[in-house]
């Protein structure tokens, strides 16, 4: 099984090293797995430093490796409808296997905190949230999935942590599935909705609607930041996936491997 997205203390975030959760993929009995550390900007907060350094980058992972699971090395990059140049400035940091782009600012403002949500309905929230995404899918060339479309449902601030609903947003979401089709860009399942609201981020009516119009790449990660959720859920999402789609998808060298499970 894969999961291709986890965080290690590169990341701002992360809690483990890399020794550690490469030690709980193998127990998780994960075969690929790809370390997508941060590389995000705070819109109204420059100042707050979201990305990794390169050097702390290259030592963590450059001289990894494991019999039996495969590693690879990617980002997680936070999108915004004005830093294209920023991603391809970044990309240029090194080789990467794997890049997820990812919307965690709407507004200027971190979805995940309060300071989003002062004053607005989780109807405006989850719609601007989406407007957002479509801006930046818009905008975006060197991304290779998209991450964690329904993010909004899980963030620490939402006060009802709901499933945002395909059916309540259709028009918008079957545009933003549409470009990321037509840009032939993927679509993660990402699992760490599970525990919090209630569902894959996005869910398997996504992965359907995605295939109908046009979509072929899906990924799966857990968006693990410590060695307690490696893995965690990515055996049914791979199976989930494979049931739509017949295969689940890897990254090496920014290209997609399809395996069939």
């Amino acid at each position: 099984m894969f999961d291709f997205h986890m965080h290690t203390n590169v990341s701002y975030d992360g809690r483990s090293d890399a020794q550690q959760m490469l030690a709980a993929a193998e127990a998780a009995g994960l075969q690929e797995i790809c370390f997508t550390d941060h590389l995000d900007y705070d819109p109204l907060h420059p100042e707050n430093k979201l990305t990794f350094d390169t050097a702390d980058y290259n030592s963590a992972y450059d001289t990894l490796s494991h019999p039996t699971v495969k590693i690879r090395r990617g980002v997680e990059f936070g999108l915004l409808p004005d830093n294209a140049d920023t991603l391809k400035a970044d990309l240029a940091r090194r080789n990467f296997d794997f890049v997820i782009g990812s919307v965690h600012f709407v507004n200027g403002y971190d979805i995940y905190l309060p300071e989003f949500w002062d004053g607005i309905t989780i109807d405006c929230a989850e719609y601007a949230s989406l407007e957002q995404t479509l801006k930046c899918v818009s905008a975006h060339d060197e991304f290779d999935v998209l991450g964690h479309l329904t993010y909004i449902s899980k963030t620490r601030a939402n006060p009802v942590k709901r499933p945002l609903l395909y059916d309540r947003y259709r028009d918008i979401l079957d545009e933003i599935l549409r470009v990321l089709a037509e840009k032939g860009k993927g679509i993660e399942i990402n699992t760490s909705g599970v525990d919090i609201a209630g569902v894959y981020l996005p869910a398997e009516d996504y992965l359907r609607r995605f295939k109908e119009l046009g979509g072929q790449i899906v990924t799966v990660g857990s968006d693990a930041h410590d060695t307690s959720r490696v893995g965690q859920y990515c055996r049914d999402a791979c199976a989930m996936v494979q049931g739509v789609f017949g295969y689940v998808c890897t990254f090496e060298d920014r290209m997609p491997v399809f395996h069939k499970i």
